[in-house]
């Protein structure tokens, strides 16, 4: 029975009984206690005690009204909070939160230990914010970027990081403005943006960022890829040396690069690259070499190699006596030990 009901038929039993006793007893009836005596109606004697046991169940349902209500508003509360803080573990954040009731705090305490994510399936619940937020989540693990304005990311969480990368995927001006502050971002994030340039831009505008950028040999081979594509507007060849010297190219790098770009280097060009570069690097002295003996400039390899020991470059002076002897090898057809 509701709080309503029981009011209005207690107040209708109590007007029945007052009407059935007063029918039967009109008088009065005197309480006399020492010197004190009290003369009502007897039917105020008998709705009395009826009266008063009103009253008190009546503020005995309120208080535990009262008390329910309050513990279905800390329940109804403590439910949102929860929906809450399972948004922010999806979103790699920090969780921090105050709940009333035991029960949905033994939860948090087990949410905070576990490792939340999305599946692939249809996710579906009663707070559309939820729903939102799992919709967006989904979207960046496929590779889409997602607004700030839309999803309030953690600068510092693995999702923020993948986010960040789609973005510098679909927007290669992003991917430049990184290469110009490079001092905001982590290396991986750099190298990300760093070939994404080299994939969309040409080399003009990649020559104006590149040198902001500390490469490493994948970076710095990646480059070279790009530059024998374009060699008309390419590295000059103190900028290859630059490079190559940052990164303490060894003998066999110094000669794959002189395979990459003998492809498209015309003779004289090749010579001068790597004459320029042995003569600062003595590390690049074999891939001059190499250079001169695929232009079958012979003499000039034995004017070289004249300036060394016998016991040095050996795989040279080999390659030159079979020539000699009439036989054509290369570099690569030989024995070449560093």
């Amino acid at each position: 029975m509701g709080l309503k009901s029981y009011i209005g038929f207690s107040l209708l039993f109590i007007l029945i009984l007052g009407l059935a006793i007063f029918s039967m007893e009109a008088g009065d009836y005197e309480l006399k206690v020492f010197d004190f005596s009290l003369n009502l109606p007897i039917v105020i004697w008998f709705l009395l005690p009826v009266v008063v046991l009103f009253v008190l169940s009546l503020l005995h349902l309120l208080f535990y009204s009262t008390v329910n209500y309050c513990k279905q508003k800390a329940f109804l509360k403590d439910e949102l909070t929860i929906v809450s803080s399972v948004k922010n573990f999806l979103l790699q954040k920090d969780e921090k939160c105050k709940l009333k009731t035991s029960g949905y705090k033994n939860i948090f305490k087990i949410l905070n230990q576990l490792k939340l994510d999305v599946k692939d399936n249809t996710f579906t619940s009663t707070n559309e914010e939820l729903n939102q937020t799992v919709s967006l989540i989904k979207d960046i693990k496929a590779g889409k970027y997602v607004s700030e304005k839309n999803l309030k990311l953690d600068s510092n969480s693995e999702l923020a990081k993948t986010n960040l990368i789609n973005k510098i995927n679909e927007q290669v001006d992003f991917s430049l403005d990184i290469l110009k502050k490079v001092d905001a971002y982590s290396e991986d994030i750099i190298k990300i943006a760093f070939f994404n340039v080299l994939e969309n831009k040409a080399m003009t505008t990649i020559k104006k960022v590149y040198t902001s950028v500390k490469l490493d040999r994948e970076m710095a081979y990646k480059l070279f890829l790009k530059d024998v594509d374009n060699i008309e507007f390419g590295l000059t060849k103190e900028e290859i040396l630059k490079i190559t010297k940052s990164l303490n190219y060894s003998k066999n790098e110094y000669i794959n690069l002189a395979k990459l770009y003998k492809a498209v280097l015309s003779p004289d060009k090749l010579i001068e690259l790597f004459e320029f570069i042995s003569n600062e690097i003595e590390e690049a002295v074999d891939a001059n070499l190499y250079v001169l003996c695929e232009l079958e400039m012979i003499d000039k390899v034995r004017e070289i190699l004249s300036g060394y020991d016998n016991n040095e470059l050996v795989a040279f002076r080999a390659l030159i006596d079979l020539k000699e002897a009439g036989k054509q090898y290369s570099l690569d057809e030989i024995s070449y030990n560093n």
